[in-house]
């Protein structure tokens, strides 16, 4: 049996990609995943946070959407073969503050490294 390291990795600084999806799905409408990813990678790119290639985050985009459904943060409605997602409104606003709060710390890290740095 093998043990366990003490350490583990914490992800530092905000997820991009799942502030992004948290924000389209945040509205009261239900998107498919294609118009739900172009949205998505529209605002990433207008930010200039998209990375990786599209592929890539495309596959990253749709983890990340099955995350928030087995959360509970977004309802999956399938007709047919057509999958519709929708974000759940209180478990939306209870995200959206956590990742501005996450954001918010990155962000007062990145400053209190820079004024020690001078």
């Amino acid at each position: 049996m093998s043990k366990r390291s003490a350490f583990s990795f914490t992800r530092r600084a905000p997820d991009n990609l799942t502030e992004e999806l948290v924000a389209v799905l945040s509205s009261k409408a239900s998107f498919e995943f294609k118009p739900l990813f172009e949205i998505v990678l529209l605002n990433l790119r207008e930010r200039n946070a998209a990375s990786g290639g599209e592929e890539l985050l495309r596959l990253r985009a749709y983890e990340k959407l099955q995350g928030l459904v087995h959360q509970g943060a977004v309802n999956r409605t399938v007709i047919g073969i057509t999958k519709k997602y929708k974000g759940v409104t209180k478990r939306m606003i209870v995200l959206r503050a956590e990742m501005k709060a996450l954001r918010a710390a990155c962000n007062q890290r990145a400053l209190a490294r820079a004024a020690a740095g001078n």
